[in-house]
């Protein structure tokens, strides 16, 4: 199928969808019409991981593509997502909402520059955060996610050399917590590099009993008042499993709505960014996330566009560390299950 011109420039489908048309039963139809499936960011707006196959951080919709049997994946996140979606699936169509939907911290490394950063740095191994473009995955020997980084890079014998990139937070909070002194690559999430420290403390002091949570990629000074450091996923579960009734969440606020159905007697509040006055939100959102909306998955399950495409000799090379990532968390996981 031809998609227009105007559409390609813009990077989406752009098309209005008729009012009289139930967007939900319609992309519920199309998906099961075309053997599709739709995967959602915890950090997508409600709507859309309401109406997700599944929802997760990056491992875990990671683990979920490479196990799927849907002839096509919808990827509602970013685009290097759709990237490790179609690396582990180079058979299936994979589709993202918009291609304009990019990541920050994956932008803050090129391959190129992580070439040569790996070159002033003889005989270390690189081990690359999940936030990355495939061509930095092709240079990489593991892939981590925040949910498994200090697991993985337990796994290195004590004295192995380690390039970590691209964020710095995670990457400085994972030598903290394992006693190495891994290179770090100097990158950053704009999310999580712009919450204020001043506006944090306020909340706690009006909610003196409220739990702190704090995503790694975030500041050492964020992450030094935090009650508990996690990722996506490992903050949701906390929330749910403790017996606070206030907690205070510094990582993209997307992550409330799932604590919000998982804890509805709860109350979440979104920890503001250092930009909260000039902005007039109180929240941090990622705006490549905000991308994904319901009109968009509409048009893109109807038209199978944008779709993802890989170099193949760069899929060969960057599915290896993500294979051994999910190699190694599934492997941990059940030496863990066996104690």
């Amino acid at each position: 199928m031809l998609v227009k011109d105007s559409w390609r420039e813009k990077g989406y489908v752009d098309e209005p969808v008729p009012s009289d048309v139930d967007l939900k039963s319609e992309i519920r139809r199309m998906c099961k019409e075309k053997n599709a499936v739709i995967l959602a960011h915890y950090y997508t707006d409600g709507e859309v991981q309401d109406i997700a196959d599944f929802v997760g951080d990056s491992l875990a919709l990671a683990q979920w593509s490479a196990k799927t049997d849907a002839d096509i994946i919808v990827m509602c996140g970013v685009h290097f997502m759709g990237e490790t979606n179609k690396i582990l699936c180079p058979g299936k169509k994979v589709l993202v909402l918009d291609l304009n939907a990019g990541c920050s911290l994956a932008d803050s490394c090129n391959a190129d520059d992580l070439s040569k950063f790996i070159d002033e740095h003889p005989g270390h191994k690189v081990v690359s955060y999940v936030n990355t473009t495939a061509a930095v995955k092709a240079l990489t020997d593991v892939v981590v996610t925040s949910s498994n980084a200090k697991l993985i890079i337990d796994s290195f014998p004590q004295d192995e050399k380690l390039i970590f990139g691209p964020d710095k937070n995670l990457g400085a909070y994972i030598n903290s917590v394992t006693g190495r002194d891994m290179v770090l690559w100097n990158g950053g999430c704009h999310v999580h590099g712009q919450f204020s420290l001043e506006a944090i403390l306020k909340l706690k002091e009006e909610h003196p009993g409220a739990k702190v949570l704090v995503h790694p990629e975030c500041p050492a000074p964020i992450q030094k008042i935090a009650d508990v450091i996690g990722s996506t996923a490992g903050l949701l579960n906390y929330s749910v499993k403790d017996d606070a009734e206030v907690f205070i969440v510094a990582t993209e606020s997307g992550i409330l709505h799932e604590m919000r159905k998982a804890s509805p007697d709860k109350t979440f509040i979104p920890a503001p960014p250092e930009a909260t006055e000039t902005i007039g939100c109180s929240c941090n959102e990622c705006s490549f996330m905000k991308l994904n909306t319901m009109r968009k998955l509409y048009n893109t399950l109807k038209y199978e566009w944008p779709e993802i495409e890989v170099d193949k000799d760069v899929a060969e090379k960057a599915v290896r560390p993500i294979e051994k990532m999910l190699e190694i968390s599934k492997s941990l996981k059940s030496a863990m299950s066996s104690k």
